[in-house]
């Protein structure tokens, strides 16, 4: 019997700007599995506690989570790996792993001794694309960076969801088909982009919330809410 797998975002992503810098939210997902939950990056600082409050809300604590797979290791993706157990199976492209040894000039997100953290885990290696569960198909999307991945899940539906990452960080770059920054090239950055809008009826991005295929455009549901607390 095929399991369709399902998905939840745990975190919604924020490409919110400031005048210098950025607020630096990434989607977080929850895909559920034949084989258990599998955690779609991990987010960064900020997002530490919404990670938190948003399993517990599922009956979920960061030690339910046994496998994490990561679409890139920069920092507002990668920081809260040490939320989990050391015995969490952890899924990075080979590529991304080479590539924080030596990476961009302009690549500031690259977090210190973020392999030392992850080197703690039962960690796999993926290259090109297979199966993680049933349903549930990685690929490589590079473009952002040299080793950034996806997943891709089928659903009951017949539709395919696409958990994108920062191949597609908004709707702006699936739109005009070029990524904001890319720490590997524009022109592989755009094959990774046109490939997701191929294969995807739903694409969740890396910094916004979930967008839907309409024909050879998209469209979204929600917009970006950022509520503050001044104290």
């Amino acid at each position: 019997m095929t399991h369709h797998p399902t998905y939840d975002v745990l975190v919604t992503g924020s490409s919110a700007k400031l005048e210098v810098g950025y607020i630096a939210i990434s989607n977080c997902t929850l895909v559920h599995t034949a084989e258990g939950p599998v955690l779609f990056d991990v987010g960064g600082t900020v997002a530490r506690e919404m990670i938190r409050v948003g399993l517990k809300k599922r009956g979920l604590a960061p030690s339910d989570i046994t496998r994490i797979y990561m679409s890139h290791l920069h920092h507002d993706h990668s920081l809260n790996i040490d939320m989990f157990p050391t015995s969490t199976k952890v899924f990075v492209s080979r590529a991304e792993w080479n590539y924080v040894d030596n990476p961009h000039p302009g690549d500031d997100w690259v977090p210190w001794m973020i392999k030392e953290q992850f080197g703690r885990y039962d960690l796999t290696l993926l290259e090109g694309s297979g199966e993680l569960s049933s349903g549930v198909r990685y690929f490589q999307a590079p473009g952002h960076t040299p080793g950034c991945q996806a997943l891709a899940l089928a659903g009951a539906d017949g539709k395919t969801t696409v958990l994108a990452g920062d191949a597609i960080k908004f709707p702006k770059e699936a739109l005009r088909r070029r990524v904001d920054h890319s720490f590997d090239t524009p022109e592989v950055a755009a094959r990774s982009i046109d490939t997701i809008m191929r294969m995807a009826d739903i694409i969740v991005p890396g910094h916004f919330p979930t967008i839907y295929k309409e024909g050879d455009s998209i469209t979204w549901d929600d917009g970006q809410a950022f509520p503050l607390v001044m104290r």
